[in-house]
């Protein structure tokens, strides 16, 4: 398939700056495949679609603020994105990039300094001499691109789920944004399983798709884990009959990454570069909670493969119509 097939055209306006008052009240867009229709609710709601014997899949990955500004002995602004913190060779983007030289110190906003170093696979090598918790204290909310602004004190508590558990992440996984402490314990009240994986959510998220032919390009890869109880539990649940539902695209990665055969699971900790375009069947997976998705993204594609093209550019179109909130702080869609 080609890269152009995945575009489409968004307003600016419609790309959410900021989230709402509450977690649980954005807009849900369900989408039933077998019936082509899509209609519109609150995502409270989203319990009314699952019954007693399912199986909720939530990614429990804490975002680490690892965005850093800091100055050029020229005095020159610098901004430094750790794309790696808890690796021994840890890179970062730095802009601008061009113009730093390999070796140059920068001085950082709570005093300590790094060095920035040779070219890596998406920006440069950095070298620093304490620990990297010490040079991350002064850190902000690594946001997303499309938000045009400075992070916020309220960030801190939104750009991160409620069951955030495990650091890592250096993006949000934000189809479980919508969520809060009472919808979930709503959920357990009605006899449905809820579980816990985790992907650590990286910037290559957002690295755009380079080749025309999608099936040439390679997607980055991110660390995961899903323990033997909790692989256990989806088990019984697929074989019991009960559906799974997966949030986020992060989640749906690591389930169908540790699929050992039709409806079964197994427990893994590793890497990921599990690229789901359409084409691809789904093994774990039964339902689909997820956010509306940049154009030509690899995320687009992977509901695409979920929903089939067609009737994820229609769903999009009419989110488009109904002015819908896009991307990371966004509405949310069902697909069932």
């Amino acid at each position: 398939m080609k890269l152009s097939e995945f575009y489409y055209d968004l307003p600016d306006e419609l790309i959410a700056q900021k989230p709402l008052e509450k977690r649980d009240i954005s807009r849900l867009m369900v989408l039933d495949r077998e019936r082509k229709s899509a209609k519109s609710q609150v995502f409270k709601d989203i319990v009314d679609y699952m019954n007693e014997g399912d199986c909720l899949v939530l990614n429990d990955t804490r975002v680490v603020c690892v965005r850093l500004y800091g100055k050029r002995k020229t005095g020159g602004k610098v901004e430094i994105f750790f794309l790696n913190p808890g690796s021994d060779k840890p890179q970062a983007l730095v802009k601008p990039s061009k113009r730093i030289k390999e070796g140059e110190t920068i001085e950082l906003e709570n005093g300590l300094s790094l060095k920035v170093l040779g070219r890596s696979e998406l920006g440069r090598f950095v070298d620093f001499d304490c620990s990297v918790e010490e040079i991350l204290k002064s850190g902000h909310v690594p946001l997303p691109p499309y938000i045009k602004r400075e992070d916020n004190t309220e960030d801190a508590q939104r750009y991160q789920t409620v069951y955030a558990k495990k650091d890592g992440a250096t993006a949000s996984p934000t189809a479980g944004l919508h969520f809060t402490e009472e919808l979930i314990n709503k959920i357990k009240d009605k006899g449905i399983k809820v579980v816990y994986v985790t992907l650590h959510t990286s910037y290559g998220t957002f690295a755009p798709v380079a080749v025309e032919n999608i099936e040439d390009h390679k997607m980055h890869s991110e660390s995961f884990e899903i323990s033997k109880n909790v692989a256990d539990i989806i088990n019984d649940v697929k074989n019991a009959g009960g559906k799974i539902f997966s949030v986020g695209t992060t989640s749906t990665r690591v389930l169908e990454s540790s699929a050992c055969g039709a409806g079964k699971i197994e427990p893994l900790k590793g890497e990921t570069n599990l690229f789901l375009y359409p084409g691809y069947r789904f093994k774990i997976v039964d339902r689909l909670i997820t956010n509306f998705h940049l154009p030509e993204s690899t995320l687009l594609m992977l509901v695409s493969a979920f929903a089939s093209r067609d009737h994820i550019f229609e769903a999009y179109k009419r989110a488009i119509e109904e002015k819908y909130r896009f991307f990371s702080y966004g509405d949310a869609m069902l697909i069932v």
